[in-house]
């Protein structure tokens, strides 16, 4: 078209001026009007390519104003809702993945997020706490982690749940769960803690047993002692009489045996009725010294070497004093009687991570003993009640951590009261 009117321009540039001029005009408005519908055309592409580097860049704030254009009005509306739809399912996903890694954190299970290799991605503070791990094993695969559960643990299939045992009297409800991450199959592992709700549960049974025959044999007791020392006061002495004095001395056999007999269910009553501990802050080494200087004089009758170690810097535990006091011993008569003469009872301190330990180097735990030994009054003497070992368990229970017995690959035999 400009070519037209140039063309034109000339063959009238000799003939009429006035033409000239008018054609120069129409010529000078059609480029008036080529650029301004050139900036009809180019705008909408130059605003597409301003909004495609905006979401190159996940700048997803921007905003177009209306033009005054329908059409162009029409792609800036679409725009700015396609933009705002965007930025609330984009605020939505951040906040979802907040909250998950916020329960994922303050959850009371342990959490083992694994890759789409089977590497660990992730484990929260509660699954360090239960696995015993100080650092998180980032990076590595189930079976590479010196975990006796989570060797085992790396074999299962997803889905497949069931409860492992731990080192002391720990008992875990394990669950392998398997979910899709950006198109690919992914694992978490679930650990729960189930010893509280156990050892909760065979003390409220044990407890219940125990009362009611407590409640039996004292009313029985109470009466037949009544009953026998009324008869061996009453009963004549006949000088000579052989039968008498050996019906006598039958009464007296009988009703120390009695006497015994209620000594003994008043040693199962007190593990059932152990008052909530006093805790205050201590020095536990100090403890330890008591309990060592109580004990030496037992330990030399048979020989054995009683030793203390604890650290040159003081431990200071909250802890009932008293209820310590009386497991460590507790502790040290197993390790003596387990030894039965000559060897070694250690009594330790450590404070990363805090517990108690009494170790003796004795025989060891008999075949099986490891998980049996966890069953309420378990005992490895013949003649043993287990009321010992059941209140060394109940009063580290209550203190918040736990009780652990096993024989080191070392042949060390050690008792544990491990503080949380």
């Amino acid at each position: 078209m400009h070519g037209l009117l140039g063309l034109l321009a000339y063959l009238l540039l000799e003939e009429t001026v006035a033409w000239l001029l008018l054609v120069e005009l129409g010529l000078l408005l059609s480029f008036v009007l080529s650029y301004i519908l050139y900036r009809k055309f180019t705008r909408p592409l130059r605003l597409l390519g301003t909004g495609i580097d905006a979401i190159k860049d996940q700048d997803f704030s921007v905003r177009f104003r209306p033009t005054g254009s329908a059409e162009m009005d029409r792609l800036v509306k679409v725009y700015n809702q396609m933009l705002d739809h965007i930025r609330e399912e984009r605020r939505q996903v951040q906040e979802q993945h907040f909250f998950l890694d916020r329960l994922i954190q303050a959850s009371p299970a342990g959490i083992v997020l694994l890759d789409y290799d089977g590497h660990v991605t992730e484990i929260n503070p509660m699954g360090l706490e239960l696995l015993g791990l100080r650092n998180p094993p980032i990076g590595q695969k189930l079976e590479a982690i010196n975990h006796p559960m989570l060797k085992e643990l790396a074999g299962w299939d997803s889905g497949q749940s069931g409860i492992l045992s731990g080192k002391g009297q720990e008992r875990y409800r394990c669950e392998v769960v398997q979910f899709v991450h950006r198109g690919f199959n992914r694992r978490f592992l679930m650990i729960q803690e189930l010893s509280k709700e156990m050892l909760a549960t065979e003390k409220r049974a044990y407890a219940k047993v125990i009362r009611m025959m407590a409640h039996e044999v004292n009313n029985s007791i109470g009466a037949i002692n009544s009953i026998l020392q009324s008869t061996i006061e009453a009963y004549p002495e006949v000088p000579g009489d052989e039968f008498a004095e050996d019906i006598k001395a039958s009464l007296e056999v009988a009703h120390q045996r009695n006497q015994k007999l209620n000594q003994f269910m008043r040693n199962f009553a007190e593990v059932v009725r152990l008052p909530e501990p006093n805790r205050e802050w201590v020095a536990a080494g100090e403890v330890l010294k008591r309990v060592k200087q109580l004990m030496l004089p037992l330990a030399q009758r048979q020989s054995t070497a009683l030793e203390l170690v604890v650290p040159d810097h003081p431990i200071r535990l909250e802890i009932d004093e008293e209820q310590i006091e009386q497991a460590l011993v507790n502790m040290v008569k197993n390790a003596l009687e387990s030894l039965g003469r000559g060897g070694t009872v250690k009594l330790i301190l450590s404070a990363s991570p805090a517990q108690i330990i009494v170790a003796d180097n004795g025989p060891g735990l008999p075949p099986g003993a490891e998980r049996e030994w966890m069953s309420p009054f378990y005992s490895t003497k013949p003649e043993g009640q287990g009321i010992g070992l059941t209140l060394i368990k109940e009063i580290a229970r209550q203190h918040g951590g736990r009780c652990e017995l096993e024989t080191l690959p070392n042949g060390w035999t050690e008792c544990r009261i491990r503080f949380h």
